[in-house]
Protein backbone atom coordinates (compact mmCIF):
# COMPACT_ATOMS: atom_id res chain seq x y z
CA UNK A 1 0.00 0.00 0.00
CA UNK A 2 1.30 3.40 -0.89
CA UNK A 3 1.24 5.79 1.72
CA UNK A 4 2.51 9.70 1.68
CA UNK A 5 5.18 10.78 4.39
CA UNK A 6 3.73 14.39 4.16
CA UNK A 7 0.16 14.40 2.68
CA UNK A 8 -0.79 17.89 3.33
CA UNK A 9 1.83 19.01 -0.01
CA UNK A 10 -0.84 17.17 -1.94
CA UNK A 11 -3.15 20.03 -1.21
CA UNK A 12 -0.88 22.18 -3.77
CA UNK A 13 -1.85 20.07 -6.51
CA UNK A 14 -4.57 22.02 -8.01
CA UNK A 15 -1.03 24.18 -9.21
CA UNK A 16 -0.73 21.61 -12.01
CA UNK A 17 -3.49 23.54 -13.89
CA UNK A 18 -1.75 26.62 -15.03
CA UNK A 19 -0.05 25.39 -18.10
CA UNK A 20 -4.14 24.74 -18.63
CA UNK A 21 -4.64 28.20 -18.65
CA UNK A 22 -1.91 30.15 -19.62
CA UNK A 23 0.27 29.72 -22.46
CA UNK A 24 3.76 28.86 -22.37
CA UNK A 25 5.63 29.21 -25.27
CA UNK A 26 6.04 32.95 -26.96
CA UNK A 27 3.38 34.60 -29.05
CA UNK A 28 4.89 36.23 -32.19
CA UNK A 29 3.67 39.10 -34.32
CA UNK A 30 2.77 36.93 -37.58
CA UNK A 31 0.23 38.36 -39.62
CA UNK A 32 -2.97 35.98 -40.06
CA UNK A 33 -1.73 32.82 -38.75
CA UNK A 34 -5.17 31.74 -38.78
CA UNK A 35 -4.51 31.27 -42.63
CA UNK A 36 -2.08 28.46 -42.83
CA UNK A 37 -3.32 24.81 -43.30
CA UNK A 38 -3.95 22.95 -40.29
CA UNK A 39 -0.82 21.01 -39.35
CA UNK A 40 -2.03 18.09 -37.10
CA UNK A 41 1.55 17.71 -35.67
CA UNK A 42 2.16 20.60 -34.43
CA UNK A 43 -1.19 20.26 -32.87
CA UNK A 44 0.32 16.92 -31.03
CA UNK A 45 3.25 18.88 -30.19
CA UNK A 46 1.59 21.59 -28.57
CA UNK A 47 -1.09 19.56 -26.29
CA UNK A 48 1.84 16.93 -25.36
CA UNK A 49 3.74 19.88 -24.52
CA UNK A 50 0.92 21.55 -22.27
CA UNK A 51 0.49 17.78 -20.89
CA UNK A 52 4.21 17.87 -20.00
CA UNK A 53 3.85 20.98 -18.21
CA UNK A 54 0.95 19.16 -16.26
CA UNK A 55 2.80 16.24 -15.14
CA UNK A 56 5.97 17.79 -14.08
CA UNK A 57 4.15 20.01 -11.40
CA UNK A 58 2.01 16.97 -10.52
CA UNK A 59 5.16 14.88 -10.10
CA UNK A 60 7.35 17.68 -8.21
CA UNK A 61 4.18 18.05 -5.80
CA UNK A 62 3.95 14.08 -5.04
CA UNK A 63 7.48 14.06 -5.06
CA UNK A 64 7.71 16.15 -2.32
CA UNK A 65 4.71 15.00 -0.02
CA UNK A 66 7.35 11.50 -0.47
CA UNK A 67 4.94 8.77 -1.13
CA UNK A 68 6.13 5.46 -0.03
CA UNK A 69 5.30 1.58 0.25
CA UNK A 70 4.51 0.67 3.55
CA UNK A 71 7.05 -2.11 5.02
CA UNK A 72 5.90 -5.13 7.43
CA UNK A 73 6.17 -8.54 6.93
CA UNK A 74 5.41 -11.03 4.34
CA UNK A 75 4.55 -15.19 4.85
CA UNK A 76 6.37 -17.44 2.84
CA UNK A 77 6.82 -21.17 2.57
CA UNK A 78 11.09 -21.80 3.20
CA UNK A 79 13.38 -24.22 4.32
CA UNK A 80 13.92 -24.64 8.17
CA UNK A 81 13.15 -25.14 11.62
CA UNK A 82 12.24 -23.65 14.77
CA UNK A 83 15.06 -23.93 16.81
CA UNK A 84 16.11 -23.46 20.68
CA UNK A 85 20.03 -22.70 21.16
CA UNK A 86 20.37 -23.95 24.63
CA UNK A 87 23.66 -22.54 25.57
CA UNK A 88 25.46 -23.45 28.83
CA UNK A 89 26.64 -20.93 30.25
CA UNK A 90 29.23 -22.22 33.10
CA UNK A 91 32.47 -21.03 34.07
CA UNK A 92 34.14 -24.34 32.40
CA UNK A 93 32.94 -22.98 28.91
CA UNK A 94 35.47 -20.13 29.34
CA UNK A 95 38.45 -23.00 29.04
CA UNK A 96 39.92 -24.48 25.76
CA UNK A 97 39.28 -28.08 24.62
CA UNK A 98 42.61 -28.84 26.68
CA UNK A 99 41.26 -28.08 30.00
CA UNK A 100 43.05 -24.57 30.62
CA UNK A 101 43.00 -21.13 30.15
CA UNK A 102 43.12 -19.32 26.70
CA UNK A 103 46.35 -18.00 26.14
CA UNK A 104 48.06 -19.86 28.69
CA UNK A 105 49.96 -22.28 26.89
CA UNK A 106 53.67 -22.97 26.18
CA UNK A 107 54.85 -22.29 22.66
CA UNK A 108 53.23 -21.20 19.49
CA UNK A 109 49.43 -22.26 19.26
CA UNK A 110 47.17 -21.53 16.57
CA UNK A 111 44.24 -19.21 17.21
CA UNK A 112 41.61 -22.00 17.13
CA UNK A 113 43.72 -24.07 19.89
CA UNK A 114 43.63 -21.16 22.13
CA UNK A 115 39.73 -20.27 21.73
CA UNK A 116 38.15 -20.99 24.20
CA UNK A 117 34.63 -23.02 24.10
CA UNK A 118 32.20 -20.86 24.62
CA UNK A 119 33.93 -18.38 21.97
CA UNK A 120 34.34 -21.22 19.13
CA UNK A 121 30.55 -22.15 19.23
CA UNK A 122 29.32 -18.43 19.78
CA UNK A 123 31.49 -18.45 16.43
CA UNK A 124 30.61 -21.71 15.00
CA UNK A 125 26.75 -21.00 15.72
CA UNK A 126 26.73 -17.41 14.27
CA UNK A 127 27.72 -18.35 10.82
CA UNK A 128 25.53 -21.60 10.98
CA UNK A 129 22.33 -18.93 11.33
CA UNK A 130 24.05 -16.72 8.96
CA UNK A 131 23.31 -19.89 6.03
CA UNK A 132 19.77 -20.64 7.30
CA UNK A 133 17.68 -17.52 6.80
CA UNK A 134 14.32 -18.99 7.36
CA UNK A 135 14.93 -20.73 10.54
CA UNK A 136 12.82 -18.96 13.35
CA UNK A 137 15.67 -18.87 15.97
CA UNK A 138 15.69 -18.64 20.08
CA UNK A 139 18.03 -18.71 22.27
CA UNK A 140 18.63 -19.47 26.05
CA UNK A 141 21.58 -20.00 28.40
CA UNK A 142 21.86 -22.25 31.28
CA UNK A 143 24.53 -22.32 34.16
CA UNK A 144 23.30 -22.15 38.03
CA UNK A 145 20.34 -21.19 36.35
CA UNK A 146 18.30 -21.08 33.49
CA UNK A 147 17.73 -17.57 31.56
CA UNK A 148 15.83 -16.45 28.44
CA UNK A 149 17.46 -14.54 26.21
CA UNK A 150 15.44 -14.34 23.12
CA UNK A 151 12.14 -15.59 21.92
CA UNK A 152 11.50 -17.40 18.79
CA UNK A 153 12.18 -14.98 16.06
CA UNK A 154 13.36 -14.58 12.63
CA UNK A 155 15.12 -11.47 12.77
CA UNK A 156 19.28 -12.42 12.36
CA UNK A 157 20.42 -8.87 13.56
CA UNK A 158 18.46 -9.69 16.83
CA UNK A 159 20.11 -13.50 17.35
CA UNK A 160 23.66 -11.85 16.16
CA UNK A 161 22.76 -9.79 19.21
CA UNK A 162 22.28 -12.51 21.79
CA UNK A 163 24.60 -14.84 20.68
CA UNK A 164 27.62 -12.17 21.12
CA UNK A 165 25.49 -10.90 24.43
CA UNK A 166 26.57 -14.28 25.91
CA UNK A 167 30.30 -13.82 26.07
CA UNK A 168 29.92 -12.62 29.86
CA UNK A 169 31.27 -15.68 32.44
CA UNK A 170 28.71 -17.47 33.65
CA UNK A 171 28.79 -19.20 37.30
CA UNK A 172 30.32 -22.81 38.28
CA UNK A 173 27.42 -24.83 38.24
CA UNK A 174 25.06 -26.76 35.58
CA UNK A 175 21.62 -26.74 35.96
CA UNK A 176 20.92 -28.54 32.40
CA UNK A 177 17.62 -30.28 33.69
CA UNK A 178 15.84 -26.43 34.29
CA UNK A 179 17.83 -25.47 31.14
CA UNK A 180 15.80 -28.04 28.95
CA UNK A 181 12.75 -27.56 30.52
CA UNK A 182 13.03 -24.07 29.79
CA UNK A 183 13.82 -24.84 26.08
CA UNK A 184 10.72 -27.25 25.71
CA UNK A 185 8.08 -24.20 27.02
CA UNK A 186 9.89 -21.66 24.58
CA UNK A 187 8.58 -24.29 22.01
CA UNK A 188 5.14 -23.13 22.48
CA UNK A 189 6.16 -20.14 20.16
CA UNK A 190 6.57 -22.20 17.48
CA UNK A 191 5.04 -22.24 14.01
CA UNK A 192 2.09 -24.14 13.55
CA UNK A 193 4.04 -25.84 10.65
CA UNK A 194 7.64 -26.57 10.54
CA UNK A 195 9.97 -28.86 12.89
CA UNK A 196 10.71 -27.91 16.19
CA UNK A 197 14.84 -28.62 17.32
CA UNK A 198 16.77 -27.60 20.61
CA UNK A 199 20.36 -27.80 20.02
CA UNK A 200 22.16 -28.03 23.73
CA UNK A 201 25.52 -27.09 23.46
CA UNK A 202 27.24 -27.51 26.90
CA UNK A 203 30.63 -29.51 28.13
CA UNK A 204 29.45 -30.72 31.19
CA UNK A 205 26.12 -31.61 32.91
CA UNK A 206 25.18 -32.21 36.79
CA UNK A 207 22.78 -34.59 38.37
CA UNK A 208 18.99 -33.58 37.49
CA UNK A 209 16.70 -34.09 40.66
CA UNK A 210 13.56 -36.53 40.31
CA UNK A 211 11.27 -33.82 39.90
CA UNK A 212 12.68 -32.21 37.11
CA UNK A 213 12.96 -35.25 35.16
CA UNK A 214 8.71 -35.65 35.74
CA UNK A 215 8.58 -31.99 34.58
CA UNK A 216 10.99 -32.69 31.01
CA UNK A 217 8.63 -35.97 30.67
CA UNK A 218 5.68 -33.68 30.73
CA UNK A 219 6.87 -31.00 28.59
CA UNK A 220 8.23 -33.92 25.87
CA UNK A 221 5.12 -35.68 25.47
CA UNK A 222 3.03 -31.64 24.73
CA UNK A 223 4.85 -31.60 21.55
CA UNK A 224 7.01 -33.53 19.24
CA UNK A 225 10.51 -31.98 19.27
CA UNK A 226 13.89 -32.80 17.66
CA UNK A 227 16.44 -32.58 20.58
CA UNK A 228 20.52 -32.38 19.82
CA UNK A 229 23.05 -32.50 22.44
CA UNK A 230 26.43 -31.08 20.93
CA UNK A 231 29.15 -32.09 23.94
CA UNK A 232 32.06 -30.63 23.70
CA UNK A 233 34.46 -32.51 25.52
CA UNK A 234 37.43 -31.62 27.48
CA UNK A 235 40.52 -33.40 25.76
CA UNK A 236 40.81 -36.76 28.38
CA UNK A 237 37.64 -36.47 29.62
CA UNK A 238 35.36 -39.61 29.15
CA UNK A 239 32.79 -39.85 26.45
CA UNK A 240 29.41 -39.96 27.09
CA UNK A 241 29.22 -43.22 24.94
CA UNK A 242 31.46 -45.16 27.00
CA UNK A 243 30.52 -47.97 28.83
CA UNK A 244 31.99 -48.64 31.88
CA UNK A 245 34.14 -51.65 32.62
CA UNK A 246 32.91 -54.59 34.85
CA UNK A 247 33.00 -53.40 38.28
CA UNK A 248 33.69 -49.82 37.62
CA UNK A 249 31.43 -46.83 39.58
CA UNK A 250 28.49 -45.71 37.06
CA UNK A 251 26.49 -43.02 39.08
CA UNK A 252 25.08 -39.74 38.13
CA UNK A 253 27.29 -38.43 40.78
CA UNK A 254 30.59 -39.90 38.82
CA UNK A 255 28.92 -39.61 35.30
CA UNK A 256 26.78 -36.55 35.10
CA UNK A 257 27.26 -36.88 31.91
CA UNK A 258 26.96 -40.08 30.57
CA UNK A 259 23.63 -40.61 32.98
CA UNK A 260 22.58 -36.94 31.26
CA UNK A 261 22.26 -38.69 27.84
CA UNK A 262 21.26 -42.15 28.89
CA UNK A 263 18.22 -40.15 30.38
CA UNK A 264 17.94 -38.13 27.30
CA UNK A 265 17.48 -41.37 25.44
CA UNK A 266 14.49 -42.45 27.45
CA UNK A 267 12.61 -38.83 26.99
CA UNK A 268 10.84 -40.54 24.73
CA UNK A 269 11.67 -37.81 21.51
CA UNK A 270 13.69 -38.32 18.95
CA UNK A 271 17.44 -37.48 20.19
CA UNK A 272 20.81 -37.72 18.78
CA UNK A 273 24.01 -36.44 20.66
CA UNK A 274 27.48 -35.02 19.29
CA UNK A 275 30.72 -35.11 21.19
CA UNK A 276 33.36 -32.51 20.08
CA UNK A 277 36.91 -32.61 21.40
CA UNK A 278 38.09 -28.89 19.17
CA UNK A 279 36.31 -26.47 16.82
CA UNK A 280 36.43 -28.44 13.89
CA UNK A 281 34.76 -30.84 15.28
CA UNK A 282 32.21 -28.67 16.23
CA UNK A 283 31.77 -27.29 12.98
CA UNK A 284 31.34 -30.71 11.44
CA UNK A 285 28.49 -31.35 14.04
CA UNK A 286 26.93 -28.28 13.63
CA UNK A 287 26.57 -29.02 10.14
CA UNK A 288 25.26 -32.56 10.27
CA UNK A 289 22.77 -31.05 12.33
CA UNK A 290 21.86 -28.19 9.72
CA UNK A 291 21.43 -31.25 7.08
CA UNK A 292 18.84 -32.97 9.73
CA UNK A 293 16.69 -30.16 9.96
CA UNK A 294 15.87 -29.17 6.33
CA UNK A 295 12.23 -29.25 6.35
CA UNK A 296 9.30 -27.01 4.40
CA UNK A 297 8.34 -24.31 7.18
CA UNK A 298 5.59 -21.51 6.46
CA UNK A 299 7.54 -18.19 8.57
CA UNK A 300 7.27 -14.58 7.92
CA UNK A 301 9.88 -12.52 6.20
CA UNK A 302 10.66 -8.68 6.81
CA UNK A 303 9.34 -6.12 4.14
CA UNK A 304 11.55 -2.96 4.73
CA UNK A 305 9.55 0.42 3.78
CA UNK A 306 10.24 2.03 0.29
CA UNK A 307 10.66 5.45 -0.59
CA UNK A 308 9.20 6.37 -3.93
CA UNK A 309 9.75 9.87 -4.48
CA UNK A 310 12.68 9.45 -6.48
CA UNK A 311 9.86 8.29 -9.02
CA UNK A 312 8.26 11.47 -8.67
CA UNK A 313 11.75 13.55 -8.86
CA UNK A 314 12.78 11.61 -11.95
CA UNK A 315 9.45 12.66 -13.86
CA UNK A 316 9.12 15.49 -12.78
CA UNK A 317 13.16 15.95 -13.93
CA UNK A 318 12.16 14.38 -17.81
CA UNK A 319 9.18 16.25 -18.18
CA UNK A 320 11.09 19.39 -17.12
CA UNK A 321 13.95 18.78 -19.84
CA UNK A 322 11.59 18.70 -22.73
CA UNK A 323 9.75 21.67 -22.42
CA UNK A 324 14.31 23.14 -21.65
CA UNK A 325 14.08 21.47 -25.32
CA UNK A 326 11.55 22.96 -26.82
CA UNK A 327 12.31 26.91 -25.18
CA UNK A 328 15.43 26.37 -26.70
CA UNK A 329 14.30 24.99 -30.09
CA UNK A 330 11.75 27.72 -30.30
CA UNK A 331 14.27 30.28 -29.42
CA UNK A 332 16.93 29.33 -32.17
CA UNK A 333 14.80 27.95 -35.09
CA UNK A 334 11.56 29.67 -35.30
CA UNK A 335 11.28 32.28 -38.06
CA UNK A 336 11.57 36.29 -37.12
CA UNK A 337 9.43 38.96 -38.80
CA UNK A 338 10.99 40.79 -41.75
CA UNK A 339 12.83 44.11 -41.33
CA UNK A 340 10.95 47.14 -42.96
CA UNK A 341 11.54 47.88 -46.31
CA UNK A 342 12.94 51.66 -46.31
CA UNK A 343 11.27 53.74 -49.07
CA UNK A 344 13.40 56.71 -50.25
CA UNK A 345 11.48 59.54 -51.41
Amino acid sequence: MIAFTHPLVLLALPLAVLPLVRRWLQERDLPRLDLRPTNPASAVIDRGLTACGVLAISALIVALAEPCLRGGSETYTGIGTNLVLLIDRSSSMEETFAGRAPGSAQGAQSDTEEESKSAAARRILSEFIAGRPDDRIAIAAFSTAPMEVLPLTNSRSAVAAAISALDERGLSQTDVGRGLALALGMMDDATVTGSRAILMVSDGAGVIAPEVQQALETLARRQPVNLYWLYLRTQGAKSIFEVPAPGEADTPHLRPERHLHLFLQRLGIPYRAFEAESPDAVLQAIEAIGKLEQRPIVTERPVPRRNLAWLGFALAAVCAGLLGLARWLERSYAPRAPLPLLVRS
